[in-house]
């Protein structure tokens, strides 16, 4: 059986270091391509594009597509005021993001949100953010890892089964849900919402606010890639 073809989006940063390069650049962690690889897909990056018709294109050539994390989400997607702890806006990043979101839930694409794109997820389905929240985060740089409780009977509950440790980094977090998402895991020390989902038969639709990628535990990944195959 062929591989399917997994898109990721990328971060856009202004600099960036190599050799004798220090330039603007898309990038993405080994993580993320090393997850797809492990769980049986292959990985193509996505760095944003400023046609607006080139998401639906692109998606159209995929079998899957993973969000992946980063900045925070500019509020004004979701009609709040920043609050003093929020970063700097991704404008180019969101536009491209929420263009992807919209084209694979409307291509029937399976779609994974990981960490920002969890939270993008929800705010492309009209939910909003908790801005800021503590205890999810380590020194800058470093993951922290805490336990997470998966909700019995949804898909997530399906693919973990059992309470978990998960590497996390992240300071904000899913607030009010968007249109027919349901909560599929909590934090088990605080009850932040931690994985998100579309209850669908047809669609794999998944977020979750932890990154798999910074960890051993293939399971998430494997589920996207026999969804796309």
């Amino acid at each position: 059986m062929s591989k399917p073809l997994i898109g990721i989006s990328t971060y856009l940063e202004s600099s960036a270091r190599w050799g004798v390069w220090d330039l603007p650049a898309a990038l993405l962690p080994v993580g993320y391509h090393r997850l797809v690889q492990q769980a049986g897909g292959l990985a193509a990056m996505l760095p944003p594009d400023e046609d607006p018709e080139a998401a639906a294109r692109v998606v159209s050539r995929l079998d899957g597509l993973v969000i992946s994390g980063g900045p925070d989400v500019e509020p004004v997607h979701y009609d709040a005021d920043p609050h003093e702890r929020t970063g700097p806006p991704a404008r180019e990043r969101d536009t491209w993001e929420l263009a992807l979101i919209e084209a694979a839930l409307s291509n029937g694409t399976p779609l994974l949100g990981i960490c920002r794109g969890h939270q993008l997820l929800n705010v492309a389905l009209g939910g909003t953010l908790i801005q800021h929240l503590d205890g999810h985060a380590g020194a800058p740089g470093v993951f922290e890892h805490h336990l997470v409780q998966p909700v019995p009977g949804t898909l997530l509950g399906e693919v973990l089964p059992e309470p978990l440790s998960v590497p996390t980094f992240h300071h904000q977090a899913v607030d009010q849900l968007g249109k027919d998402l349901v909560a599929s895991a909590y934090a088990a020390d605080d009850g932040t919402i931690e994985a998100v989902e579309l209850p669908q038969a047809d669609q794999f639709v998944l977020g979750v606010q932890w990154h798999p990628e910074a960890g051993d535990d293939l399971r998430v990944m494997q589920a996207l890639v026999a969804a796309a195959r």
